[in-house]
């Protein structure tokens, strides 16, 4: 994986979350020094990597995303729940619980 452009930038701090782990859009910019968490979605949604979990990504209430991927929330869901992430209601992460930050 080339590890320039702002694309690859976010797909390299992805990987680094561990499994049973969350980061958000927000983390991963202000890391990147910007303040566009959009353009981080925009990132992992477009993401052709197989190898990066975007599926730890969720927005800064822990919410999961409403289109992820080709199957919907759904799906996000069924991957977190797969390695242990905790929910305090259907479509939102515990956080406190689960929440990773970027060092």
């Amino acid at each position: 994986m080339k590890k320039d452009g702002f694309f690859e930038q976010v797909y390299v701090l992805t990987k680094k979350i561990p499994s049973g782990k969350v980061t958000t859009y927000g983390q991963i910019a202000k890391k990147l020094g910007t303040k566009d968490a959009r353009r981080v979605g925009h990132a992992l949604h477009a993401n052709p990597y197989k190898e990066v979990p975007c599926h730890r990504v969720v927005n800064k209430e822990g919410r999961v995303a409403e289109n992820f991927a080709f199957n919907g929330p759904d799906e996000q869901i069924s991957r977190l729940r797969a390695e242990g992430v905790g929910f305090v209601s259907k479509c939102y992460v515990d956080l406190d619980k689960h929440l990773y930050i970027l060092c």
